[in-house]
This record gives structure tokens, sequence and C-alpha cells, in this order.
């Protein structure tokens, strides 16, 4: 039992990591899947526009799912058109663009991963390159090659050229490799910029590295009990209206949080030096529903150090 609970702990410990991995099982999976039952090169003049849909479109439709996935997106827009001032607060009008940002910048892990892969495949871009009609690209890729490779290279995925075979499979590697580079340059470029992110907003934190792992533990221990104490709230509401309903009993009080307590506890966290408040329900229970100007107007200034809920 003991070796269990140690492998799951260190399970726990490591679910970032692991749900990355996952992630890109899953986006390995989906490229190979996408490239041999779904594309088929047109081998056309079409090529170009067929290569960067599938390349980009299921991209796009991954970004649209990190920011729809994302609870603190809802957090950030639910009731903002009701009172603007929730996501611009006066004094602090950057800190809408700022949790947007960081939300953003989350979203964006699913489809640098994507098109890593499908770079590093090299199919959606063998056959959006080969019907380019751009003459310095074509100068590029046909340098060095017959005079066919100028009119013909949008066949050249099908292999219906009229050069030799081994023209033929000499473009089709050509355009794989440069394929290939632009996916390592990506992957590079994304790793860089995410050690210069982390260690920018290390460097700015405002609590210590104790401090931070302490954090990180009770905002996720408070997120779990939430949402058990959720579901004990409303077995016990539901359980009160329909024993009143169907036995005809006068109904009996039961204590909910207020309106503005549900606001105030719906608001992202900001973080003060000048008190300990681990999450924005912390701050909310320990100075009630009156907070001061100073704290109403205040903005996130630690970057990505706790997982929001």
């Amino acid at each position: 039992m003991d070796a269990f609970q140690g492998v799951l702990k260190f399970l726990l410990n490591q679910k970032t990591a692991i749900g990355y991995s996952f992630m890109a099982l899953l986006t390995v999976g989906g490229e190979r899947l996408f490239s041999l039952v779904a594309f088929k090169c047109p081998c056309s003049t079409e090529n170009t526009v067929y290569g960067l849909v599938f390349l980009f479109a299921p991209a796009w439709v991954l970004l649209i799912l990190g920011f729809f996935l994302n609870n603190r997106s809802w957090r950030l827009f639910t009731g903002c058109c009701v009172n603007p001032r929730k996501i611009f607060p006066r004094g602090h009008s950057y800190r809408f663009f700022y949790i947007l940002g960081q939300i953003t910048l989350s979203s964006l892990v699913a489809p640098t991963m994507w098109l890593s892969v499908a770079l590093l495949n090299g199919t959606f871009y063998e056959c959006a390159m080969s019907g380019t009609k751009s003459s310095k690209l074509l100068e590029i890729i046909c340098k060095g090659k017959p005079k066919e490779c100028w009119e013909e290279l949008y066949k050249v995925s099908c292999g219906k050229t009229s050069m030799t075979p081994t023209d033929n499979e000499e473009l089709k590697l050509s355009l794989q490799a440069q394929s290939q580079i632009l996916g390592w340059c990506l992957i590079c470029s994304a790793s860089f910029f995410s050690l210069v992110t982390t260690c920018y907003a290390r460097c700015r934190s405002q609590v210590s590295y104790l401090q931070l792992s302490f954090w990180k533990t009770y905002t996720q221990k408070e997120k779990e009990q939430l949402e058990n104490m959720f579901l004990d709230y409303a077995n016990k509401l539901s359980d009160r209206n329909l024993k009143c309903f169907f036995e005809n009993k006068r109904l009996e009080a039961f204590p909910l949080p207020s309106f503005a307590a549900w606001e105030a506890a719906s608001e992202l966290y900001s973080f003060h030096q000048t008190q300990q408040h681990y999450s924005t329900l912390h701050r909310v229970v320990e100075d009630g529903l009156e907070p001061s100007p100073e704290e109403n107007e205040t903005t996130m200034v630690v970057v990505g150090t706790a997982q929001q809920m």
C-alpha cells in the first residue's frame, strides 16, 4: 500500500509533464491519421491551398479548443459585458491583456505541437510547396533541376512528372527536408521562448520558492474541496426542495453565499505582498465581502506561478 501511495504521489506531482506527454502522443496519432486516411494531395494547382489547410486548420481548431477548455477564460469573460470594470479596472486597464496573454500562451501549446509534428512529417508542406506559383520559391526549389520542374512541380507529390524518377524523388526529399528544418526551428524557438518566459516569471515573482510551492499545493487542494462542496451542497439543496415539494412541507432555511459573495469569489486572483492570501476565496473569507478600493483595482502580478481554478 505504501508503494502504491508513493507511485500515486509521484504521478500527481508529475501530472503536468504527463499531461503534455499525453497531448504529444495524441498530436502524433492525430497527424498520422490525417496523413494516412484523410489527406490526398490533389496534384493540381490547388496543392498550395489544400496543403496549407491541412497544416494550419487543425492548429486553429486546437487553439480555439484551448481557449474554450481553459477555466480562466470563462472567469475572465463571464459578466464582462454587464460590468466592463471587471476586465478593465480603473487605473489597471492592462489587466485584461495581461491575463489574456497568459491564457493565450497556455492555449498555444497544442497548436505548436501539431505544427511541429506536421512539419517533421513533411507531407502537408510538400503538397503545399509543390503548388506554389512564386517565381522566387520556384527558383529555390528547382535550382539545378530540369526545366520541367518549373512547369510540373505540382505533380511531384504524385510522381507523375515527365522528369526521371531520380529527379522526382530528389525534389520530394528536398521539400520534406525543408519541412523538417522548419519543424525543428519551430520546436527550438518554442522551447527557448518557454524557458525565457518561465525564467522571467520566476525572476519577477514576489514570493519565495517554498511559499510558491505551498501556494500551488493550497490552490490544488482548495479546487478539489470546492468541487466536492459544490456536489455536497447541490445534493442537500435539491434534496430539501424535492422533499418540500412531494411531502408538502414548509421550506427550511438553507444557508448559501450571497450574490455579492459569488461575484467576489469568482474574480481572478491578485497577489499582494502585504497580505498572505493564496486565492480569491481566501481573501473573501478573511476580508469579507467589502474589498477595499485598492484591492478592487489590483491586477495579477505573478506570471504563471500557480495553477488557477
